[in-house]
C-alpha cells in the first residue's frame, strides 16, 4: 500500500459518515462512446447529486467534525458542496471566489445558504483571503486537497470502482483530492489498473510538478475547464500525487469542447468542461487506450447554458 497522507480504515469508515446521496454513483459501460473512441469505456458518473459534483464526499467529512463556523476558497464546487454540508448541520459557511467564476456556480452557492464573497483575481487570489478571513476571525479553513477529508472522502470513489474488471482509469486534475484519494485506494486493492491524471495545458501546473518531481508555479491560467484550473501545487499533494499516479498528461481546449459534444451526444451528458478531461485524453492518443476497458469519472455537472452552448457549437 502506498504510504500517502491517506489511510484505507478511514476511507471504509467514511461511507459511514457521507451522506448515502453521494454514495453508489453510477457506474455503466457506453457502447455508443465505445463505438466513437475505439476502446471500452466506462462512465462514473459524479453528477447525479444534490451539488452536482463528487465534492459533496469530502465536504460531508468535513462539516461533520466541525463545531462553529468555516471558510474555503472555491472555484464553485467545493463552495457549492461545503454549502449543502454546512446547512443541514446548521453551521455557518463564507465562500470566497473569483468573480469570474461561472455564475450559475456563484448563483447555487448563494442559494444553498453560505455567504459568498468575490474577489477580483483568480483562485489562487481566493485562496489568499480564504486564509486571511480564517486567521481573522478564528475560524476552521478548509482547503481542498490539502484537508485529507476532501482527498479520503474523494477515495470512496475509488472503493466503488474496485469491484470492476477495468485497465485504466483517468482523473481530472486540479488540486489532486480526486486523484489522490482514487489512486491510493486502487493502488492499494487494484494495483493493475493504470491511474491516469488529465490537466488541461491552458492550467498545467499539478501536471507538470509531477513530470518534474517539485512544486512548479505557473502564471495565469487559460481554459475553460475552471474546475482545475489553479496555479500553486500543495506540497503535501504533490507528494501523495507521485505514490499513487502513474502519468499525468495535458490536453488541448479543442479536445475538451469536442468531449462535452461526445458526452453530450453519445452518453446524453450535460457536464462541465472539467468532466470531459478524460474523452478528451483518449481523443488525443487513441492508439495508447485502443483495446483497453477505460473508466473516465465525470466529475461535475455545474455548467452555465450559454457558455455550454458556446463551447459545444
Amino acid at each position: 500500500m502506498p504510504e500517502t497522507r491517506l489511510d484505507l480504515a478511514r476511507i471504509r469508515a467514511a461511507r459511514r459518515v457521507i451522506n448515502p446521496v453521494f454514495l453508489d454513483s453510477p457506474l455503466y459501460r457506453c457502447d455508443a462512446l465505445e463505438s466513437a473512441l475505439g476502446c471500452a469505456v466506462s462512465v462514473k458518473l459524479e453528477t447525479a447529486n444534490p451539488v452536482r459534483s463528487f465534492k459533496g464526499r469530502g465536504t460531508e467529512l468535513v462539516a461533520s467534525a466541525l463545531t462553529g463556523p468555516a471558510v474555503c476558497a472555491s472555484a464553485g464546487n467545493l463552495g457549492q458542496a461545503l454549502a449543502w454540508s454546512a446547512r443541514g448541520r446548521g453551521l455557518d459557511v463564507k465562500v470566497v471566489a473569483s468573480r469570474f467564476a461561472p455564475e450559475a456556480k456563484l448563483e447555487r452557492i448563494r442559494a444553498l445558504g453560505a455567504e459568498l464573497e468575490l474577489v477580483d483575481g483568480d483562485f489562487e487570489l481566493a485562496r489568499e483571503r480564504a486564509v486571511a478571513i480564517a486567521r481573522h476571525d478564528g475560524i476552521r479553513l478548509v482547503e481542498d486537497s490539502l484537508d485529507l477529508e476532501t482527498c479520503e472522502g474523494a477515495a470512496t470513489i475509488g472503493l466503488e470502482l474496485v469491484d470492476t474488471a477495468f485497465d485504466t482509469v483517468l482523473i481530472a486534475l486540479g488540486g489532486g483530492a480526486m486523484a489522490t484519494g482514487v489512486g491510493h485506494v486502487l493502488k492499494a486493492l487494484a494495483p493493475g489498473v493504470e491511474v491516469i491524471c488529465v490537466q488541461p495545458r491552458g492550467a498545467p501546473a499539478m501536471t507538470r510538478s509531477f513530470h518534474e518531481r517539485r512544486v512548479v508555479t505557473t502564471g495565469p491560467t487559460d481554459t475553460i475547464a475552471d474546475g482545475v484550473a489553479g496555479r500553486r501545487p500543495i506540497p503535501e499533494v504533490l507528494a501523495d500525487l507521485l505514490l499513487v499516479a502513474d502519468d499525468a498528461v495535458l490536453v488541448e481546449e479543442p479536445s475538451i469542447s469536442t468531449g462535452l459534444r461526445m458526452l453530450f451526444d453519445h452518453a446524453g451528458l450535460v457536464v462541465e468542461p472539467s468532466a470531459a478531461l478524460g474523452i478528451a485524453a483518449i481523443l488525443e492518443d487513441r492508439e495508447r487506450f485502443a483495446g483497453r476497458h477505460v473508466v473516465t469519472i465525470v466529475c461535475g455537472g455545474n455548467v452555465d447554458g450559454d457558455a455550454y452552448r458556446r463551447w459545444v457549437g
